[in-house]
């Protein structure tokens, strides 16, 4: 029997969907999810929410417009599990599982929190200031949310590949520790589709909440046009010919046209088509896409009741999957019936006796790489990115050898050397260089006696 794929994909409830959110997410997920041989995931990530928002009334109304935004733009209940994250007691859980198991140093390296530190540093102030544990500790929910329900593929824009990333690690510590030959924990692979838009926003810059430069999707045809009106263009004149591949305004009409109407807008505008009548055809070709959505969105707005009982039904089922799972992971980590203990020892025992380095090698879309862990499951090496597995399995044979690793330190870091090629770097996150050199000595260590 064939396994179908996992596809676990959730939006953080912190505002109003805008265009640039329905064409690089809520669109090509909504797809996704009609194909037979996939089992998919979706969920309003709302605990993710109370990091970035401590405003509850902000947070309640956008959990409504997400939710009535995947629904009024064809997600059908019926084919995928739609959940609210808040509603999956069995997710705070395993934050808390996978919180005891996730190296700190794992966590320093977060692009977000790198980034308030950075700010804080650049502003003269405490390095952690205003930053809070949910902050930090922000990957170890993600890793939940996509171990949980052991998705094999997570589609994510570039900048949250790391988290899944780090699931990966989080997850495979985990399974080292605990699984005595058991993988609890599929490892997920982060899904970049190249083809998905990242629409600008009326000023050309990523069309994003932070920088106010969004284009409303179902709020009002009005709203729409309004905000289509403000789209920066240069001072060319009706009449002179317009440059469509440096025109954000054609960037948005192309991400929705088919290829006809692109090539005869395209055609328009180096004919010299007046930049109002440019931005007039964007209304229309939005309001046609999107008009009959809008008007189901306001439908589901007015019966809030509605959306909860499917909201509902979607926790039933993601419970079903989530309830059972945790019990082993429970059993797994010894919060075990007093009742039932008879193999104790034994499984202690062979706990002790199964933990050694490993190097374990993964599929990264097109790439291929490995990693190299510690006898406690701590990242020590992780690979670049190979052609294939072959090339991949030589390097790993050659680090094997018994040859001096010629080893170059960076910073904090360090790098591994083969043949005047670099081929691998630190995985942990070193404070001082005294930190980075017992890394590299743990790492010859690892390498000298490993099996893979």
């Amino acid at each position: 029997m064939t396994t179908r794929t996992r596809i676990l994909t959730g939006i953080t409830t912190t505002g109003t969907p805008h265009l640039g959110n329905y064409a690089g997410a809520i669109r090509p997920a909504i797809l996704a999810s009609e194909d037979a041989n996939a089992d998919s995931f979706y969920f309003l990530a709302d605990y993710h929410a109370l990091i970035k928002c401590d405003d509850p009334q902000r947070i309640q109304r956008s959990r409504m417009e997400i939710a009535a935004t995947w629904l009024a733009g064809g997600l059908d209940v019926n084919r995928v599990t739609f959940y609210r994250q808040s509603d999956i007691p069995e997710i705070p859980e395993l934050t808390w599982l996978l919180t005891c198991v996730a190296a700190k140093g794992l966590l320093n390296r977060a692009h977000a929190y790198k980034a308030s530190v950075d700010k804080n540093v650049e502003n003269g102030e405490d390095p952690d200031a205003g930053i809070s544990m949910g902050l930090y500790s922000y990957p170890v929910l993600m890793a939940a949310d996509i171990l949980m329900f052991n998705a094999h593929k997570v589609p994510v824009g570039r900048d949250q590949i790391q988290h899944v990333e780090m699931a990966r690690d989080i997850g495979q510590r985990f399974n080292h520790l605990f699984g005595n030959g058991k993988e609890f924990f599929t490892m997920p692979e982060a899904l970049i589709e190249e083809s998905v838009a990242t629409l600008p926003g009326l000023d050309g810059r990523k069309m994003s909440k932070s920088y106010d430069n969004t284009i409303p999707l179902f709020t009002s045809a009005k709203d729409m046009k309004d905000a289509i009106s403000r789209i920066v263009t240069d001072s060319r004149a009706p009449g002179e010919a317009k440059d469509p591949d440096n025109s954000h305004l054609f960037t948005l009409y192309q991400a929705f046209a088919t290829k006809a109407q692109e090539a005869q807008f395209r055609g328009e505008l180096l004919e010299g088509l007046s930049w109002g009548e440019a931005k007039n055809r964007l209304f229309q070709l939005l309001d046609g896409q999107l008009g009959e959505a809008r008007e189901r969105y306001h439908q589901l707005m007015a019966r809030p009741s509605d959306m909860e009982d499917l909201l509902q039904v979607g926790a039933k089922k993601a419970r079903a999957v989530a309830a059972p799972f945790l019990a082993e992971l429970r059993e797994a980590v010894g919060l075990r019936s007093f009742v039932n203990q008879d193999n104790f020892t034994i499984s202690n025992s062979k706990k002790k006796a199964a933990k050694s380095s490993r190097i374990l090698s993964f599929r990264e879309g097109d790439s291929f790489r490995f990693r190299v862990l510690a006898a406690d499951g701590s990242p020590l090496l992780l690979s670049s990115e190979f052609a294939d597995g072959k090339k991949a399995g030589a390097v790993i044979k050659q680090l094997q050898s018994g040859q001096t690793l010629d080893i170059r330190t960076e910073a904090y870091g360090f790098n591994v050397w083969l043949d005047g090629e670099c081929v691998a770097e630190s995985s942990a996150f070193y404070v001082d260089a005294a930190q980075r050199d017992a890394g590299i000595e743990a790492l010859r260590a690892a390498l000298a006696p490993i099996e893979d």
